[in-house]
């Protein structure tokens, strides 16, 4: 049951307000995660808070891709400058990834979805995960970005070690989750959604939604399962599409 106060402080934004308080809380815990897990764990911390930091970490670490995501939207907020502004940070902080390449990217997935002009569609044994992956990754490391990726990440390591924080943490709270977390991204907003196998199944539509409750569909990936409703209303903010899933089903 929500309480009375919780109720009030959620009424107390619209859509808008909420988008860009949520963007803006989702980069100030991964950055106040980051320093935490860095400072606080070391070898004597149990296994089972080493793995939930993990998690949180991976969390909120595909976090900082919706966040790009929703600026890619404008929905962050009626300002372009300031939905550009969270874009560009948050898309570097996810893995130095360029900001107008995943724009330009991301406009023409919806634009032509499931097609050879869809820079996301993998249309060589489209039902297999792993080639798929393979390419999708390949696409936001050419002309050079995967030098800039590998160079600026190892710099940036080597910057954590010369602060004196455990390789063990590094590798743990900040290699790992981006590891998982472009996994994360990939399964449930390219992969399962749009897949060949589920494309061939009779709908007339190229994509599909990922049939979870609210609260499963939030921890998988943000409810960016809930793609086919994400597809016919790209104006909404990924908190929003639960209760435009909710209602297609009734």
């Amino acid at each position: 049951m929500v309480s009375r106060s919780q109720s009030c402080c959620v009424s107390s934004f619209n859509p808008p307000q909420l988008s860009l308080y949520l963007a803006g809380s989702i980069v100030l815990l991964w950055l106040v995660s980051l320093v935490g897990a860095f400072a606080l764990v070391d070898a004597q911390t149990p296994v089972v808070y080493v793995l939930l930091g993990v998690f949180i970490r991976t969390f909120l670490h595909t976090g900082l891709f919706i966040v790009t995501h929703e600026a890619i939207h404008n929905v962050i907020s009626s300002s372009r400058r300031l939905n550009d502004a969270f874009g560009y940070a948050t898309s570097w902080l996810y893995a130095l990834l360029p900001y107008k390449l995943i724009a330009k990217n991301h406009r023409l997935h919806h634009r032509f979805p499931a097609t050879e002009q869809d820079p996301d569609y993998h249309s060589t044994g489209a039902d297999k995960f792993w080639p798929w992956y393979l390419k999708f990754m390949k696409m936001y490391q050419a002309d050079g970005q995967l030098w800039t990726s590998l160079i600026g990440i190892g710099f940036i390591f080597c910057v954590f070690v010369g602060l004196q924080i455990p390789i063990f943490n590094v590798v743990l709270f900040w290699i790992i989750p981006m590891v998982i977390s472009s996994l994360q991204l990939f399964t449930f907003g390219i992969f399962l959604p749009h897949r060949q196998s589920d494309s061939a199944s009779g709908s007339s539509h190229p994509i599909k939604s990922t049939h979870l409750p609210a609260f499963w569909s939030f921890l998988a990936c943000y409810h960016f399962g809930y793609h086919l409703e994400h597809h016919l209303n790209p104006h909404l903010s990924w908190f929003q599409l639960p209760g435009v899933y909710r209602d297609s089903k009734m």
